[in-house]
């Protein structure tokens, strides 16, 4: 029998959008709750974590919510259901609670989804109930059945006052709101110049995305400003458990030290150095090029010297290479960027050294 997921997947969340289907109610602990529900319009567990994580993108873009989970700031409930393949009809619905994360809802249901197909194939019937997720044993349990729309316990708050939202209301909302996500990353890709996955990367929080675009109104290029945030900076902002607010180097402190490298003054293997300098003391890019003596690239007479004195000391990778091993060049090259404290170009150092080795 061949099954397939019905467009029933139904996500409930903390803080949701009132012009879909939403409502502001009080939870049990006195915290207002904005709640969206979805149409049932998913048909994957990956769709379902993609509108999860898109949708919480955009509520931490417009300061809705800092959406911690942990916290419970941010919840997520869903129902699930199967139905044969060619079926108009959804099939009986479960919801799924105690999901503390979008990748435990996502296994959450495919565990259901299967758990449906298995019940329903081997001749059973799916009961419309409540299941709740166990993660550390990787299954759901019963937690209570909702057989009747009673079980639900919707009743009205004569407390609460209508809210009536006029569409001038709604424009001028609407035109107060930031810049998504979606149209930064077009933005991005057009006016940078950058890949779609750089933009994707750099716009994933609006904090990240306007320390990059300071980096390059400061005067770095949108593509190097890109490459040194993810390969250098986020890479020791990860390691260290700090977020881009915590980032030891400015924006401005970034570009000084991209333009150096930019405009010939230092190699990037340098920099590498210099960023880590200005990580571990605040200083800044000028600042410490000048106190380590890192500031002016070596010649290329001195290049060839250098590279002329390692061929010479090393006899027998010469013979190596010679002899077909092309992959001895790499020693050569290091060699020469090592003696030369990484202010040679690399570039030059290929040449000179292809020169001298007659590759």
């Amino acid at each position: 029998m061949h099954l397939e997921e019905d467009a029933a997947k139904n996500l409930h969340e903390g803080f949701k959008d009132s012009a879909t289907k939403g409502y502001v109610d009080y939870n049990r602990c006195g915290s207002p709750l904005s709640e969206i529900v979805s149409e049932p319009d998913m048909r994957t567990p990956e769709e379902a974590y993609a509108y999860l994580t898109t949708l919480r993108q955009i509520l931490l873009y417009t300061g809705v919510s800092d959406c911690n989970m942990e916290e419970g700031s941010l919840r997520c409930d869903a129902n699930v259901s199967v139905r044969l393949r060619g079926a108009k009809e959804f099939g009986t619905k479960v919801e799924v609670k105690n999901l503390n994360s979008f990748r435990f809802l996502q296994k959450a249901l495919e565990h259901e989804i299967e758990r449906h197909i298995g019940v329903i194939e081997s001749g059973g019937r799916i009961l419309q109930e409540t299941r709740l997720w166990h993660q550390g044993e990787g299954y759901t349990v019963s937690m209570r059945s909702k057989e009747k729309a009673h079980d639900y316990r919707y009743f009205p708050e004569p407390d609460l006052l209508p809210v009536h939202v006029s569409p001038a209301w709604r424009e001028a909302v609407k035109n107060a709101l930031p810049e998504l996500p979606e149209a930064k990353r077009t933005r991005f890709v057009a006016s940078y110049g950058i890949s779609p996955y750089d933009a994707s990367v750099l716009t994933s929080s609006r904090e990240l995305a306007d320390y990059f675009e300071a980096v390059v109104k400061a005067g770095a290029s949108g593509k190097a400003a890109a490459n040194w945030m993810q390969t250098e900076l986020l890479r020791r902002l990860n390691d260290s458990g700090k977020e881009i607010r915590e980032s030891p180097v400015s924006a401005a402190g970034l570009s000084e030290l991209i333009k150096l490298v930019e405009g010939g003054k230092i190699t990037a293997a340098v920099g590498k150095k210099v960023f880590a300098k200005m990580v571990e003391t605040g200083g800044g890019a000028a600042q410490i090029v000048e106190a380590e003596g890192l500031g002016a690239q070596v010649s290329d007479d001195s290049i060839e010297q250098i590279a002329r004195e390692v061929i010479e000391k090393n006899p027998e990778n010469v013979a190596k290479f010679k002899s077909g091993n092309e992959g001895v060049f790499k020693f050569f090259v290091g060699q020469v960027i090592k003696a030369t404290r990484g202010q040679a170009n690399p570039q030059t150092v290929n040449e000179i050294l292809k020169k001298l080795l007659g590759g």
